[in-house]
């Protein structure tokens, strides 16, 4: 099932604006899953990804998106209020060996969370250390949150394992440093504009990383990906350092 001597990994990162396209005018689940299946890859990084609704189907929105083709997945539960919650996704082709969902909320308005899942790629291979996080609208408070990011990186990633951390850093003005290569920086000199969706001006989303090298850096900016959400989802590929 698993491609033991895998080099290159596919990632998608996308905020999914809870399955609505922009101005919420259209449910685009459907739609997305099918987008998404296109691309085939192997593992995918999901903001405002509902878990439950009760308007919406018995399975969740992650549950839904992976079905048949992502194996392995974990959620974690960030902003909850009276027909559900909703918060960050991770979707692998590979097995999650551990996961944890850290609370990294600054204010009561912005429920926000890191995902923190352990892959196992292989048995000849580091384990990879895959985060998803969405920070918040203020820089402030973001500058708190990339604190928290490093402190979790520090403390628990080891030095030999690979790592990979992505998802919507809300950081238009691109005053994040992180101690880790982000994909579009590394590859095209600066980050992805891709809010909103149908004209993106705006940088937000990102893809960290470390032992890995960067093959590719996409944003997705053509139909059907301008009316799906109201973000423009990144792909990437890293290969694996030799």
């Amino acid at each position: 099932m698993y491609n033991l001597n895998m080099k290159k990994l596919r990632i998608l990162s996308y905020n999914i604006h809870k399955g609505f396209s922009r101005g919420n005018k259209k449910y685009t689940l459907h739609a997305m899953r099918t987008a998404i299946r296109r691309l085939k890859p192997d593992l995918i990084f999901l903001q405002e990804v509902q878990g439950h609704h009760t308007r919406g189907p018995d399975i969740s929105q992650f549950e839904f998106l992976a079905e048949s083709m992502w194996p392995h997945f974990t959620y974690g539960k960030n902003a909850v209020y009276t027909k559900g919650h909703h918060g960050n996704a991770i979707l692998s082709k590979y097995p999650i060996l551990e996961w944890e969902n850290l609370n990294i909320s600054q204010n009561k308005l912005e429920k926000r969370g890191l995902l923190h899942a352990v892959i196992k790629l292989g048995p000849r291979l580091p384990k990879l250390h895959a985060i998803c996080t969405h920070l918040n609208l203020l820089h402030r408070d973001r500058a708190k949150q990339v604190l928290q990011l490093t402190k979790r990186i520090d403390d628990v990633v080891p030095k030999k394992d690979l790592l990979i951390l992505a998802g919507d850093f809300n950081d238009w003005k691109s005053k994040i440093r992180m101690p880790l290569a982000e994909a579009f920086l590394n590859l095209h000199g600066s980050h992805a504009k891709t809010f909103p969706s149908h004209m993106p001006l705006l940088p937000l989303d990102r893809v960290y990383f470390r032992g890995f090298e960067i093959h590719l850096a996409e944003r997705l900016i053509t139909p059907p990906w301008t009316h799906l959400s109201d973000h423009s989802p990144i792909l990437v590929e890293l290969l694996l350092i030799k």
